[in-house]
């Protein structure tokens, strides 16, 4: 079975989060090849003392961000290819039943490195939009030399050629271990699920055993969710905390890019739930359960991971920052001191709250629109 151009444009989720790792990964790179041109050119201790701030900051900033963002797209490349194998399983089991070998078919799958590229590079052109400004605001008081923003096309190589060759192979790679299977597993495209009988104990209700299920058959999908909040949790508070220890455009981006990539995490994450689960939603509502139960057995299970998820990520942008003023900002003048923001964490959560729930809640009422007709013929 040929992967199409079009399955591939579908990962918007993969381009939007690679299109925030290089805006961030590119201006401060850029930055910094362009900073350390002119270091021969700083004599005073002070200007030397913020120059070497100026550096850390730079490759604290690019390692944390991008090495996150990666990290999280190679989560969702990975689940992207697994949901796809085994929503066209059937298919895939008589392709192979055909005589095609397991590369043969994952090699299709190199398209999704489509949407990196797309990603990586609107992020490229983005960091340059975003430059004049963001160089004015890193030497606002002068105290460095002035330099123009140069273009370095190593950094296009690192950042758009290579992330969409280094994604292409995954996605191959990883679709040949997920096809090394009879093809027979494939034409059944049945998942089991194994589970440990208690003997004299009460047995769950349906509500309680399809919620269990449904969490068991979908574990990415709980990272992607506790991801989403780690990310709104993470990006917001840390964006409050821009406007003194560096400035308000870093905070606008950091706003940004929190927002977008937890609500983008989280869209994909739940539509992908409710889409896998159609079926068993409407066989729950041919026996009579109403959209309430439909949304305990197969969406309140995630819960518990968004709020671990928001809580990691208080902890962690509390630790990060704290280490950044502790050891990058060691020694400079007027870097006040970091404490925990209590009000701006409450803030964010009653914000996350409302915003959780209320996708929750509008979710439900969607499994409504289910077509049992459709679901039931297929």
């Amino acid at each position: 079975m040929i992967v199409s151009m079009k399955d591939g444009a579908r990962l918007f989720g993969i381009s939007i989060m690679t299109c925030c790792a290089v805006t961030v990964c590119n201006l401060f790179l850029n930055y910094y090849l362009d900073l350390t041109a002119v270091a021969g050119l700083i004599g005073d201790s002070y200007a030397k003392m913020f120059y070497d701030a100026q550096v850390m900051t730079a490759k604290v900033v690019c390692g944390v961000a991008g090495g996150c963002l990666a990290a999280t797209t190679v989560v969702m490349l990975v689940f992207y290819i697994k949901h796809y194998i085994d929503s066209h399983s059937r298919e895939l089991g008589i392709v192979k039943a055909l005589g095609y070998s397991d590369f043969r078919i994952a090699r299709g799958f190199c398209v999704f490195g489509l949407s990196v590229f797309a990603g990586c590079l609107a992020g490229y052109l983005l960091a340059f939009a975003l430059m004049p400004r963001f160089y004015e605001l890193q030497n606002a008081d002068a105290i460095l030399p002035a330099f123009p923003i140069r273009i370095h096309w190593r950094l296009f190589f690192l950042l758009v050629i290579a992330p969409t060759a280094a994604f292409g192979l995954l996605a191959v790679c990883f679709s040949v271990t997920r096809l090394n299977q009879p093809c027979v597993n494939l034409l059944r495209g049945i998942t089991r699920l194994r589970g440990k009988t208690r003997d004299g104990k009460e047995k769950p209700t349906f509500v309680a055993q399809m919620r269990s299920a449904v969490l068991k058959s979908r574990k990415t999908l709980v990272f992607l969710i506790g991801f989403s909040a780690f990310c709104f949790s993470d990006m917001i508070q840390m964006a409050f905390s821009m406007d003194e220890m560096a400035s308000e455009m870093m905070g606008l981006m950091l706003f940004i890019i929190g927002v977008v990539l937890g609500f983008t995490t989280l869209y994909i994450a739940v539509t992908t739930v409710i889409r896998s689960n159609q079926k068993n939603i409407a066989m729950m509502r041919v026996f009579g359960y109403d959209s309430g139960d439909c949304k305990r057995a197969v969406l309140d299970g995630y819960r518990p991971a968004a709020y671990i998820g928001f809580l990691i990520g208080s902890v962690y942008q509390y630790l990060l920052l704290k280490i950044m003023v502790n050891l990058v900002f060691a020694g400079i003048e007027g870097v006040p001191e970091y404490r925990f923001d209590f009000p701006v964490f409450f803030l964010t959560l009653a914000v996350f709250i409302l915003v959780y729930e209320g996708i929750m809640f509008a979710c439900g009422r969607a499994m409504k629109q289910i077509p049992l007709k459709q679901i039931m013929s297929e």
